[in-house]
């Protein structure tokens, strides 16, 4: 007699690989107040772009050795703290001021969806995944960020109470980096807050975080890939829900996520990237998603740094 063997299916959990380019290259991330200044505007953001961007894919070039690098861009448009015109009046004026400066944008992402993808509460699950790192000496007396919506980079200054009878007042303290080099630069980043409705309102740097994981290609939703690009078809709808949460508007495109990010960003977003790094320096990715990138990686030949932070570059030009 033979024996059968049978396996529940969800015991043995499969995680998608998704295909990666060397580089995505952000062109940017505008507010409402962006697109409300009209097409000069834009035009004077791409026109500051396009050497930055160009510089950025000669060093990927470089570092492919020889071998053809592959580059895609991408544009995130912001939709979820402000809802604002539409996309058929938007995308439009952006893809025509992006071509006038000679660049090409081969994705576009919808801010709102790196909250919430479909039904997959992406925001919520990358919370899930935040470990701390404990300063040293401290004793776990300040709540943890998943309860707080905080999250910092190093001890904070201790709250100085009143003193009690017969007690002398607590000495102030400076806050401390925890891998500061002779000075501390300490950060403390608001993950979220509440509307009045008591719903999450997750932050413009905690959102960005997420937006870079997905632009490594990090993120998993039960082993799926969060984010799979949809080709664009006809054209852009009146609502923003009915635009998919990611747009392969170049159907030659190389894949949008990739091993390295490059964000060519106006300079009023440098306090927010750096809040983004500190968020990221504390998220546990998804062990089977960074062990496929590392292998592919070392397979071409193409080295990767171990913390994901390490793999985010930026350019900070001047304001349009």
């Amino acid at each position: 007699m033979t024996e059968a063997v049978f396996r529940e299916t969800t015991a043995e959990p499969r995680t998608q690989a998704v295909p990666l380019s060397h580089l995505s290259l952000e062109l940017g991330h505008l507010y409402m107040e962006d697109f409300e200044a009209g097409p000069e505007h834009l035009r004077r953001h791409f026109a500051r772009v396009r050497p930055w961007a160009e510089a950025a894919r000669a060093f990927a070039a470089d570092r492919a050795g020889g071998r053809r690098a592959r580059i895609s861009t991408c544009f995130l448009i912001d939709d979820y703290f402000t809802r604002f015109a539409s996309p058929a009046e938007v995308v439009p004026m952006l893809l025509a001021e992006a071509e006038r400066a000679g660049l090409a944008v081969d994705y576009l992402a919808r801010e709102s969806c790196c909250a919430v993808s479909g039904k997959v509460p992406v925001a919520e699950a990358v919370a899930g995944r935040l470990v701390e790192e404990p300063p040293p000496g401290s004793y776990g007396h300040r709540p943890p960020a998943a309860q707080t919506g905080w999250l910092a980079n190093g001890v904070r200054s201790p709250t100085v109470r009143a003193p009690q009878a017969m007690r002398k007042a607590a000495a102030w303290e400076p806050p401390r980096e925890t891998a500061a080099r002779r000075h501390s630069v300490f950060l403390d980043v608001e993950l979220w807050n509440e509307t009045p409705e008591g719903e999450r309102l997750w932050s413009c740097p905690f959102l960005a975080a997420v937006w870079q994981l997905a632009r490594l290609g990090l993120l998993r939703h039960q082993g799926e890939a969060v984010f799979d690009p949809r080709p664009h078809t006809g054209a852009f709808p009146d609502d923003w829900d009915d635009l998919p949460p990611l747009v392969r508007l170049n159907p030659r495109a190389d894949p949008f996520a990739a091993y390295r990010t490059c964000s060519v960003l106006p300079s009023r977003f440098l306090p927010v990237e750096h809040a983004v790094r500190v968020v990221l320096d504390q998220t546990d990715v998804d062990r089977d998603a960074l062990r496929q990138v590392a292998e592919r990686s070392a397979g071409e030949g193409v080295p990767v740094p171990g913390p994901v932070a390490d793999r985010v570059s930026y350019v900070f030009c001047e304001e349009t």
